[in-house]
């Protein structure tokens, strides 16, 4: 809403407009105060008299009284009895006749820089609009409405015998103790309590590893392609990142470099790719990071999901020198909105790693802590991980039938048998193409994901980054002729182009 008015009798029209944001009274004092600091309401200007503002405005007397007031009372205003109000003189620099830009006081400190550039585009369609008919994007959670019932319950015990106080740093030792049960049975990860460090996410436990080990110029080895998360928080704190070759069985250990203070692995379902990583590259692994006195990090994102065979242990399982940092979340298991996480951590790291927690936002939700310590330890989160096992089966049943039925001539599906995700390599089709075929199926209503972003180097073939816990099979089904309809109009992968309708 726009009000304008003269300012002085005879004087220019002074516009001030309301930006709707809270109550209305709230919103005068901002346009008025805007309008005073950039000069457009000189000092001495006279301000509408209280009723014919609020009769042009629609508003009550008495809400443009206690605007004036507030003016009054930060300085911005002086009454005169018998006359109105009007703007009190204030010393203004240069800048008072323009807008005040956006922009820090003083300049950013290296890291802000940095953490800026690293995070460019993050915070724009970080979920892909909800018009999209079908989306495919990773790390959509598995709807659940089981496990949105049996949460609130867990929520509301919690809750009535919830500590007021601050929690422990290092995480409520009820629920550290339940991580440990379930990482010896399910991981093969023997742990003590003491050994779990609580956290927010998967992300706060890179960027507490960082901080705790990295300075600026440190080596960083990440997997080619790899989670872009992890290389984000590490550009921040201003490593050197080195990108290793990943082949069908994971990460190269050959392609190590020879200096780097730390290396972040996906060896029970690589990230994008979903290869396996071996034993003989584990063990080599083990050996580098002993030899040259460097950490692994452990990131296993989705080791809860796998539907074939028996899942392999932990590589921390078979750290006997202490130098893996082991990274679990809750996230893909539950669901992203908890932002609950843990880091298994050698002895070594324990109390620096602590100590940064507790610097940072001493200690994650005591509430939501409780309350997923006893959903494990009451058994509802083994049995809501197998019925999502068995969901997320039908999904990717769904989405290798469709891509074989209606895009065998155009995609390869990398060899995995976790996850919720399937990579899909396309055939006979640049990057440009497959740019090109994001952009035409959004414009269809499908959400597809190259895997460019996950790559220091343009991976020798495009492919693509097919989430499916998001949706149904039927809509998996669906969103796979979807798929092949597109390639075809765009004559992609030695599909022919299908001629326009109508």
């Amino acid at each position: 809403m726009q009000l304008a008015f003269w300012a002085t009798l005879g004087g220019p029209v002074v516009h001030i407009e309301l930006d709707g944001q809270g109550p209305r009274y709230g919103q005068l004092i901002r346009a008025f105060k805007d309008a005073i600091l950039t000069g457009r309401l000189p000092a001495g200007a006279r301000l509408p008299a209280s009723r014919s503002l609020a009769s042009e405005l629609e508003l009550s007397r008495n809400t443009v009284l206690a605007a004036y007031e507030q003016l009054q009372a930060e300085g911005f205003l002086v009454g005169r009895v018998g006359s109105g109000s009007y703007v009190a003189p204030i010393a203004l620099g240069k800048s008072a006749s323009r807008r005040i830009a956006a922009q820090p006081v003083a300049p950013l400190s290296a890291f802000a820089r940095r953490a800026l550039a690293a995070s460019e585009g993050a915070f724009q369609g970080a979920r892909a609009p909800m018009r999209l008919r079908y989306n495919l994007q990773y790390g959509l959670p598995l709807a659940n409405p089981a496990l949105a019932s049996a949460w609130r319950r867990e929520v509301s015990r919690a809750a009535e015998e919830a500590d007021p106080d601050y929690p422990d740093p290092q995480g409520l030792p009820a629920l550290r103790e339940q991580i440990c049960d379930y990482l010896a049975r399910r991981r093969g990860v023997q742990a003590e309590p003491d050994d779990v460090l609580v956290v927010s996410g998967t992300q706060q436990a890179f960027a507490l590893a960082a901080r705790v080990l990295l300075t600026s110029g440190d080596g960083v080895a990440l997997e080619d392609p790899h989670y872009r998360g992890a290389r984000q928080v590490f550009l921040a704190q201003g490593a050197r990142v080195h990108g290793c070759r990943v082949d069908a069985e994971g990460l190269v250990p050959q392609a190590l470099p020879a200096r780097a203070r730390l290396a972040v692995v996906t060896p029970s379902h690589q990230f994008p790719t979903g290869a396996l990583l071996p034993l003989a590259r584990r063990m080599a692994l083990l050996e580098w990071a002993a030899t040259r006195r460097a950490w692994l990090v452990e990131d296993d994102y989705d080791g809860e999901f796998r539907y074939a065979g028996r899942p392999l242990a932990a590589l921390k399982s078979l750290d006997r020198d202490d130098r893996v940092i082991y990274i679990g979340s809750f996230s893909k298991a539950l669901f992203p909105a908890l932002r609950l996480g843990y880091m298994v951590i050698p002895n070594a790291l324990r109390r620096p790693l602590v100590a940064a927690k507790w610097l940072e936002d001493r200690g994650c939700s005591a509430l939501e802590q409780a309350a997923l310590a006893r959903f494990i330890a009451g058994g509802g989160f083994e049995r809501h991980l197998r019925r999502a096992a068995t969901a997320l089966r039908l999904r990717r049943t769904a989405m290798l039938n469709g891509l074989a039925r209606h895009a065998a001539g155009a995609t390869e599906v990398a060899d995995s048998s976790a996850g919720m995700h399937v990579t899909a390599w396309l055939h006979g089709v640049s990057h440009a193409d497959s740019e090109r075929l994001v952009a035409h199926a959004r414009s269809r209503g499908l959400g597809l994901y190259t895997l460019a972003p996950y790559c220091l180097r343009p991976p020798p073939r495009p492919g693509l980054l097919l989430g499916y816990a998001g949706l149904s099979p039927g809509d998996v089904e669906a969103a796979m002729r979807l798929l092949g309809r597109c390639l075809r109009e765009l004559g992609l992968g030695g599909t022919p182009a299908l001629a326009p309708s109508g």
